[in-house]
Parts: C-alpha cells; structure tokens; sequence
C-alpha cells in the first residue's frame, strides 16, 4: 500500500519540518516542503502529491491562496489551509478554492491527520461520482458499501485495522496504548499510529486483549508496555499517560497494589 503523499507549503522552517516529521512518523510520505509560490509549483509538477498542506502567509508576492490555486489549476488534490489567519476576508478569499478544512494555529497533529483522512476520503467519493446528497461512511470505500466491512478484525495474535481503504497487519503485543479524542481513537505501536472513526470502548471490545488496561476516559495502555507507573500516571515508550480516579484501583489491582 503506498502512503499518503503530502506537501507542505510553509515560510516556517521550524514548523515546517515539525509538521513533516510527525506526518512521517505517522506512515506518511512529505512529498516536499515550499515557503513560495514559484517553489510550489515547480515541485507540485515534478512531484506525485496526494494533498496539499498550505499556510496562508508565505515568501513572495503570491500568498499561500494563489499560490493552492494556481496548484490546483495544474492537477486537482485535496487541499487544507494551516494559518493564523482567521478573518471575513482570508476565509472568503480560502473559500473559493474549496479546501477540504481550514486549521487555525496552533493546531494539533492530531487534528491534521483527521483533516487529511476526511479530505482524502472525500476526494476519493467524489471522483468515483457518488451521487450528491449520498453519505458514505469514512471507513467504507464506495466498493465496500454493500459489505459493511469492519474496521478492525481480529484474527489469533494480530489484528488488522482499516488505513486508507486497505488493512494493516498489527500485532497485539505491539500496540502501546490507545488515545481517544471526540469520535476517534489513536491507535499507537513503537512505529506507527492509526487514526480511527470509532470510540475508546468499542475499540477495546473489538481488539479483546487481555493486556490492555483502560486507565482514563481517553486512555487504554498494554501493560506488558509499560515502563513505569504510580498512582496518577504510567509511562509508555517514554510518553506519561493519567490514570483517571474512575480507573485506578481497578488498574492498580492488576499489580496487587496496596
């Protein structure tokens, strides 16, 4: 399966490649980073791009509005604005290159990779020709619709869940923990994470591993993974996750704590 193709446009060096190594180290391929218009464009002609990340503000005379639209007059792809700038006029002017979301900074990482699995989705419906008004799911293709299939099977040791239309292989002593945020969950191994459309609980009644602890209302953790804890955190792959109160006493009873 080849990964997501991403371009950033941004005058930001910093942020720039902060974006760009969080993207990658989520499983997707930074197809190049630009700071102006004329750079953009060479690179989006010489380059296979998925989606476009562009911020508002950047070197030169064209701002990161002309310049997406002057990308997408070579070759339509998704794209999303990152900016600080959020008045009547920037969004009226972002509006009429139809971007598939408009993140305000700061944003997170997480609200990036929501924004692109949305776009893509939506982007990929609408060139298969979907019939306005009709809804599909972000986990089902338009071939999947009859077949409701699953996000996550289950199947001995592993467990595959559904990443951009095709299932990932993952073994279940691989999984950290598991974040949740609104509708979603975040899926984290020592290499990958996976965004999925789905609450904490039904995750952990699909995965069904004996390992995995919910310690808070946003988090679960394997406890084989587990580094260190106390009474009001553990650490995991060098990352402090809460217990909540709700939690902790059937989380410390797994190690008969008193």
């Amino acid at each position: 399966m080849e990964p997501t193709r991403v371009m950033i446009i941004e005058d930001e060096a910093l942020v720039a490649l902060d974006l760009a190594k969080g993207l990658e180290k989520d499983g997707y391929l930074v197809a190049g980073i630009a700071d102006n218009g004329r750079e953009a464009l060479e690179l989006f002609r010489a380059t296979p791009v998925d989606i476009l990340l562009v911020d508002v503000h950047i070197i030169g005379d064209q701002d990161g509005i002309t310049t997406a639209a002057s990308l997408l007059e070579h070759r339509q792809v998704p794209l999303i604005y990152l900016t600080a700038f959020t008045d009547a006029v920037t969004l009226e002017r972002a509006k009429a290159t139809q971007p598939s979301a408009y993140l305000a900074k700061p944003y997170t990482l997480t609200n990036v990779r929501i924004a692109i699995e949305m776009a893509m989705h939506n982007f990929a419906v609408a060139r298969q020709g979907t019939p306005p008004g009709k809804v599909i799911p972000l986990e089902k293709s338009p071939a999947a619709d009859a077949t409701d299939k699953e996000t996550i099977l289950r199947l001995n040791d592993y467990i595959f869940v559904k990443h951009q239309y095709a299932f990932v292989k993952i073994r279940l002593t691989d999984i950290l923990y598991v974040e949740a945020e609104n509708n979603y969950v975040q899926l984290v191994t020592p290499d990958r994470k996976f965004l999925l459309r789905q609450s904490l609980a039904q995750l952990l009644d699909k995965v069904d591993y004996g390992s995995m602890a919910r310690i808070h209302r946003s988090y679960a953790v394997n406890i084989d993974a587990i580094q260190s804890f106390n009474e009001q955190e553990v650490t995991v792959a060098k990352t402090s996750l809460p217990i909540g109160r709700t939690y902790r006493e059937e989380f410390l009873k797994r190690f008969n704590f008193r």
